[in-house]
């Protein structure tokens, strides 16, 4: 079953049918994290980089932004007993849709702290398609864990 993640949202799923997708990711960050062990996957559609700039709005959707967004969606993930180590975290959006090096740089921003967090949790991405200006969506097959970015360049696996 196709489960689309909106903007400011995150779905999770254990369902190995399931293909999790957020689509229309410009400046936006989708972020997908899958655990192979117990084969459950999560996305995340994060618009803005911190939730430092308005924490009541980050209180109450903490998926709109990139830092609260992902360490909720880690945390609910070593919460069902998944490891650090096992998690397969891929990411794609980021892109420059306005004007690239414009004063706001948002996708850069969201990419720069998406970075930052997984450096400080000790993660590393295993695929990434961002920056540029153009939208992409991405997928995550829960039942493989196989993430794919499909662009207006085509489709391709992280």
């Amino acid at each position: 079953m196709r489960h689309f993640v909106g903007i400011s949202q995150v779905v999770i799923s254990d369902h190995p049918d399931d293909v999790l997708i957020a689509p229309h990711l410009g400046s936006c960050l989708g972020i997908a994290v899958y655990d192979p062990v117990t084969r459950r996957g999560g996305v995340v559609h994060s618009l803005l980089p911190t939730g430092k700039s308005d924490p009541a709005k980050a209180e109450t959707s903490p998926y709109m932004y990139v830092d609260t967004g992902l360490s909720c969606l880690l945390e609910s993930f070593l919460a069902t007993g998944a490891k650090k180590r096992d998690l397969c975290i891929t990411a794609a959006g980021g892109a420059e849709m306005n004007a690239p090096g414009g004063l706001l740089e948002i996708g850069k921003r969201n990419y720069v702290i998406l970075k930052k967090l997984l450096w400080k949790n000790g993660l590393l991405l295993h695929g990434e398609e961002v920056g540029e200006n153009i939208s992409r969506t991405l997928l995550l097959e829960v039942g493989t864990g196989k993430t794919w970015v499909k662009s207006a360049r085509g489709c391709r696996e992280l």
